[in-house]
């Protein structure tokens, strides 16, 4: 979400190419940068307090539900390798703008939950290591100092996020090296990482974790907008993805074996800043508010990207005359998408206000879930559609179980959490009400281009 969605600014469909300037080398760390965000460093005491000390299942079936997706994404992006994403996908395998529409905004909907998500992690214990805050209100200051950098303009490039990728991986690796650290001087319990809730089955449970740990894997799928911008992506996209994933992988599981031998269950559940928690314990006499200063980075990045996205969809969209045109106001000196900014904003707070952290994440969860379902399902439709060149094929059981783990964990999702499928199936009507009232008042019934949603 970082590079392609700063690009949008008021200006006609006729551009330049775009300079194939990005290297294997770099996709595969921005795919790296773009997993490795607020998820990691926020979710993991959701998800012992779910699973128990087994967080580490969890987050293995959750990548492998992700890579599943990633299959589906390596093949449509060398096939149609365009910065417009799975709005672009859907469009062509279902010919329906209404349809694309409700994915454009299920996208939308996604950056601005995971942001709120983020918000919330910043105004945790994080912070609290600093000073001791209210959540709410510095969530919200927090929001607030973000969208001001959104609206004085930001240029988002793949260097700044190598930089801010490596900021967040020294993080880890030092939360990895503090916990080998400890167990070999002794501390903590090994016998951890395989006990799972007495009071639940571990099915279920496995479930209900993976179902939260799935957000520390999504951003993947961000990378398909760098599509026009990098040099042969047919070769380069499915080894950054699936690299990019194993990469993230192999991270949290050490992360999350470190940090249930460490730090109980029970106390990471109960923390805003879980693996603030386990260099607390880890390391007593480090001053734990140095790692602090790398979480809050960590989740202010992704704060940042996702709300630069939403507010840059919004506008496009607008500007497409697909939802209310006041959206695509632009700042006469920022050349900045000001009420877009504004809007995504106000829905923001309203979400961080009114949802907690584990909430905020599951609803991100599921309401890309949605997309991914349609994205899986878009690679078998779009095996008739014949294109010029070479581009990977992937195994075609896997999209097709792609399609059906995504939609059975939604169904699971309403199951366990009715309320968080709700917020998303809130947001999307709230999307939906634009595209219905703008039709009424201009009845104007344009077709949607994705491609344009990302110029």
């Amino acid at each position: 979400m970082a590079e392609a969605v700063t690009r949008a600014a008021a200006q006609g469909p006729e551009t330049a190419p775009l300079p194939r300037v990005i290297s294997r080398r770099m996709l595969i760390v921005f795919v790296i940068g773009d997993i490795l965000g607020a998820g990691i460093y926020a979710v993991v005491g959701e998800v012992a307090g779910t699973v128990g000390g087994a967080v580490w299942a969890a987050f293995l079936l959750a990548f492998a539900l992700a890579l599943l997706t990633a299959f589906a994404y390596a093949e449509l992006v060398t096939k149609y390798p365009i910065a417009a994403g799975a709005a672009l996908y859907v469009h062509k395998a279902f010919s329906r703008s209404f349809v694309t529409f409700v994915v454009a905004v299920a996208v939308m909907a996604s950056g601005i939950t995971s942001a709120s998500t983020a918000a919330r992690a910043f105004g945790g214990d994080y912070l609290a290591a600093f000073v001791d805050v209210p959540i709410v209100p510095v969530a919200l200051g927090f929001l607030l100092a973000l969208e001001f950098v959104n609206f004085i303009g930001i240029t988002h490039s793949v260097r700044l996020n190598v930089v801010l990728s490596l900021i967040e991986v020294a993080g880890l690796l030092f939360v990895i090296g503090v916990g080998a650290a400890a167990v070999l001087g002794g501390t903590g319990d090994p016998g951890r990482v395989l006990e799972f809730r007495p009071d639940a089955s571990i099915p279920f449970v496995l479930l209900s974790g993976a179902g939260l740990a799935f957000f520390s894997f999504v951003g993947f799928e961000d990378s398909v907008n760098l599509a026009e911008e990098t040099r042969d992506p047919v070769r380069n996209f499915p080894v950054a993805l699936f690299g990019g994933l194993a990469f993230a992988l192999v991270i949290y599981l050490l992360v999350t074996l470190t940090a249930t031998t460490v730090v109980d269950p029970e106390t990471l559940a109960g923390s805003d800043g879980p693996l603030l928690e386990v260099v607390r314990a880890g390391a007593p006499a480090l001053d734990a508010r140095v790692f602090a200063v790398v979480a809050l980075i960590a989740v202010s990045n992704t704060a940042l990207i996702n709300l630069i996205m939403a507010s840059r969809l919004l506008y496009g969209l607008a500007r497409q005359g697909i939802v209310p045109a006041v959206f695509a106001r632009v700042h006469g000196s920022r050349r900045t998408p000001w009420i877009a900014i504004i809007a995504t904003a106000l829905v923001a707070a309203v979400l961080v206000a009114t949802g907690d952290l584990q909430g905020l994440a599951s609803t991100t969860v599921v309401l890309l879930l949605l997309v991914f379902t349609l994205v899986n399902v878009s690679v078998l439709v779009l095996r008739r559609d014949q294109v010029d060149g070479p581009h990977y094929r992937a195994p075609t059981a896997l999209p097709a179980l792609g399609a059906v783990a995504s939609a059975g964990l939604v169904v699971y999702r309403l199951a366990d959490q009715p309320a968080d499928v709700l917020r998303a199936g809130i947001l999307l009507l709230v999307g939906v009400a634009l595209w219905a009232v703008n039709r009424a008042v201009t009845g104007r019934t344009e077709t949607i281009d994705p491609a344009a949603l990302d110029d």
